[in-house]
């Protein structure tokens, strides 16, 4: 049976057999026993399927990447200990030395840094781009050795919504993957596989897990680009991986070829596996991902018709309002709901957002964003201070930007301790 996202958060992945835990077990173990050496030769050479060490592969891991990859509507999936990770994985799963990425400029500062700066020590180069450029000014950042387009659906902290389409059919006619980060806005709001996105990411941190409580992230594979019509660009994916006795993922795996050499091959080497534990608590989340993204921005909503009226505001940006320039893209790729983190300026500047910041009572500052409680953070002086001021207005970081993240309190609880706090602006 093929079922609705609604039950797939709730009963998705896990399937016990007669007998077995109602409730998603806790795998807590490295390793797993064999009869026979033969039986963990073949499972080491990729000539059977299951467990042997939780570096690469765990039961409780692996059931969480399948609820996941159920409600993205890919074919696999695999867990990863950050959505750091999972950007670093998805990336140079396909790129290596000698290899380009054009990427979206207002992005997450720590993937912009991560595709700008680290992976260019290791010669992968990154152009970031004006997401909202037209398609033929676009056209002009892509290079022979261009392997990969990277975005953000919902982007962190702006909150730009991306022409998933315009994108794609750029990354389509030159022959690469478009890769989406689908954090803020879920495959509750959005499932970019239906407008041919070819890979997806996730911080299962942020929504997903809902809680605060365990860091994550997941990479979902749609199965759909086709890596051996584009060989050449591909040698990791179409030609002999040696370390693997020969073995050509393509050939091999099919469709699940390149989660299989994210798995078999980068998980190995890296190691940034996702612990039993912390799927476990994402799982807990999951269930009630339904419920509470849908809560999240009715709150959202109610916030940013409060702060878009407010006289001690300077400028809003959330994608759900009519006057937003992102509206319209939002009626496209997400009818149903954005998602609960808006921004906003406070008159002042800098210093009347730090005033504000200062002053709230019920909202914590903290450095996290999309879960149950209300949060706030000032990027320009936080999570995107590595940044220069060129780079901070390239991102889409104004100095007085503040992002907000919405939770599932009572919206008018929330909007008492904004009010309270921008009277001190």
């Amino acid at each position: 049976m093929s079922f609705k996202k609604d039950t797939i958060c709730v009963q998705g992945g896990w399937q016990p057999k007669n007998g077995e835990a109602r409730v998603l077990p806790i795998y807590q173990s490295t390793t797993f026993r064999y009869e026979t050496s033969e039986e963990m030769g073949k499972l080491f050479d990729l000539e059977a399927e299951g467990y042997f060490y939780s570096r690469l592969q765990n039961p409780t891991c692996d059931i969480v990447a399948k609820k996941i990859c159920d409600l993205e509507g890919g074919v696999g999936a695999m867990l990863t200990s950050s959505g750091q990770a999972a950007t670093m994985l998805a990336v140079t799963n396909i790129c290596e030395a000698g290899s380009h990425v054009i990427c979206a400029s207002k992005v997450y500062g720590g993937t912009s840094n991560l595709l700008s700066v680290t992976l260019k020590r290791f010669g992968i180069d990154t152009t970031l781009v004006d997401q909202d450029l037209p398609a033929e000014e676009l056209e002009k950042y892509f290079k022979p050795n261009t392997r990969a387009v990277f975005a953000e659906t919902v982007s962190n902290p702006a909150g730009v919504v991306l022409d998933i389409e315009k994108f794609v059919n750029l990354a389509h006619s030159h022959g690469v993957p478009m890769i989406c980060d689908n954090t803020f806005a879920t495959p509750i709001n959005c499932r970019p596989f239906e407008f041919d996105v070819d890979i997806i990411v996730h911080s299962t941190t942020k929504y997903m897990d809902g809680h605060a409580m365990a860091m994550g992230g997941c990479i979902v594979d749609s199965g759909n680009f086709d890596w051996q019509a584009h060989a050449d660009k591909f040698p990791g994916l179409t030609t002999p991986d040696e370390s693997y006795h020969g073995i050509i993922y393509t050939q091999k795996f099919g469709k699940m070829g390149y989660i299989q050499k994210a798995t078999a091959q980068l998980m190995r080497d890296m190691g940034s596996c996702q612990s039993p534990m912390n799927a476990f608590l994402t799982n807990v989340g999951l269930e009630t991902l339904h419920l509470r993204v849908a809560r999240h921005c009715e709150n959202a909503m109610k916030v940013a018709k409060f702060l878009e009226n407010h006289e001690k505001v300077a400028w809003i940006e959330y994608a759900g309002l009519e006057s937003s320039k992102y509206y319209p893209l939002a009626q496209k790729y997400m009818p149903n709901g954005v998602c609960g983190v808006l921004c906003f300026g406070p008159k002042g500047g800098k210093e009347g957002a730090m005033r504000f910041t200062n002053g709230l009572k019920l909202v914590e500052i903290v450095t996290h964003v999309a879960d149950a409680r209300s949060c706030v953070l000032h990027p320009a002086s936080h999570t995107h201070r590595q940044l220069n001021e060129e780079q901070l207005i390239e991102a889409g970081v104004l100095p007085d930007l503040i992002r907000l993240s919405v939770g599932i309190e009572d919206a008018d609880d929330i909007i008492a301790d904004l009010d309270q706090a921008l009277a001190e602006v």
